[in-house]
């Protein structure tokens, strides 16, 4: 299969049993649905409830009237088109409005709906906003998924990045060695692409998206293979996401398969409360439960990833639990002052968002002195307004 044929039709599920496409067709009016021979082969359709088609295969489910298209504001931090500036030292590009598989799950969705004005076809604007910003250190290119461009396009936009002196690091967010690794087995350029800009002094990363063990087939990891010979540095991230990677042994076997493989586990996310996504949501408190069951097993090579959640005031770590409290730290953050900032808050079993645990903080949902010797905590500042986000 070397060239496999995307699927936007559930008619072309060939394993689809017929009763389901009437539900998938009312799925897809709202929320886009596309695919390939190559992923579809992948699952198991003899099995209800086989993570592949899970992560693939839309469900009625998806209709439920619960939580929202920009969970984590993102659009907020837009400061041109298609240039988010969250962190002072990240710069974030959305490029393209198409992946090679729409995730049932995906906290981007609204980019592939009616309306959507995220994305731009234009980069230049974006380039000079990040020349004229010299803490931007990093730049991500995502979408969508940027390895859907023409690699020319792609080259384009890198050589203009690495144009850049105070850029050092360029990274490419993608889930296509997972959905169809032909992509880079097949086009030659794109490796030489890579190997001309991922320098010794700076790097590309790849930032890859394996969400179960199953993936792992041996054509991406010889896709995988390729892209690192290349020069590229490659890790994982994926959400925790009830039914596909919340069981514990799974969720080690993903982990110990990267770390076999050469390829850390980077971040592992709490799955944003974005519209569609309830029945694949996981309280926070359990899902931390599974993701400290899922190392036990591990290597340190293997447990290096961290439990986060991306929320609109920064990446938000989970760092522990007691019987009467969670415990929390900014890894990263809007308002630079809140960097590292380490915050306690009573359990919450019911809590999925970090803003289930503060919006009632008069409510004693936070710790007190009375109920543990903590530091103090005032409520984290929250979104910027327009002049903030664009600096």
């Amino acid at each position: 299969m070397h060239n496999p044929q995307y699927i936007t039709s559930p008619d072309r599920l060939n394993g689809l049993p017929p009763g389901e496409r009437e539900a998938i067709e009312d799925v897809i009016r709202t929320f886009a649905f596309r695919t390939n021979e190559y992923y579809a082969g992948l699952i198991n359709w003899d099995d209800p409830d086989d993570p592949i088609r899970k992560i693939i295969i839309p469900d009625s489910r998806e209709l439920e009237d619960w939580g929202a298209l920009d969970a984590s504001s993102e659009k907020n931090y837009t400061v041109v088109p298609g240039l988010q500036h969250k962190y002072p030292q990240t710069a974030l590009f959305l490029t393209v409005d198409v992946c090679g598989g729409f995730c049932r799950f995906c906290f981007r969705k609204r980019l592939f709906m009616n309306g959507n004005d995220e994305i731009t076809r234009d980069f230049a604007e974006g380039i000079r906003y990040i020349r004229n910003h010299p803490e931007i250190t990093n730049v991500l290119i995502t979408g969508g998924d940027p390895l859907l461009l023409a690699t020319s396009r792609l080259r384009s936009l890198i050589e203009d990045i690495r144009s850049i002196e105070h850029v050092q690091i360029i990274r490419i967010g993608s889930k296509m060695v997972a959905f169809n690794p032909y992509r880079i087995l097949n086009d030659p350029v794109l490796p030489d692409l890579i190997r001309q800009y991922s320098t010794h002094e700076k790097r590309i990363y790849i930032m890859a998206h394996f969400n179960h063990p199953r993936e792992l087939t041996p054509v991406a990891i010889e896709a995988l293979d390729l892209l690192r010979d290349a020069g590229a540095v490659i890790v994982n991230q994926t959400p925790l996401i009830r039914g596909i990677n919340s069981d514990p042994a799974v969720l080690t076997t993903l982990f110990q398969k990267l770390s076999f493989i050469g390829v850390p586990p980077y971040y592992v996310f709490q799955c944003r409360p974005t519209r569609g996504n309830r029945h694949f949501e996981i309280p926070v408190e359990e899902a931390y439960g599974i993701f400290e069951r899922a190392k036990a097993n591990c290597s340190g090579l293997a447990k290096r990833a961290r439990f986060v959640m991306s929320h609109a005031t920064g990446k938000i770590e989970v760092v522990g639990r007691t019987e009467q409290a969670t415990y929390f730290k900014y890894h990263q953050a809007a308002d630079p002052a809140d960097v590292g900032r380490f915050m306690a808050f009573r359990s919450n079993p019911l809590a999925y968002w970090f803003d289930d645990y503060t919006v009632l903080l008069e409510d004693s949902r936070i710790m007190s002195d009375e109920d543990e010797d903590l530091p103090a905590f005032s409520p984290p500042r929250g979104l910027p307004d327009d002049s903030q986000a664009a600096g």
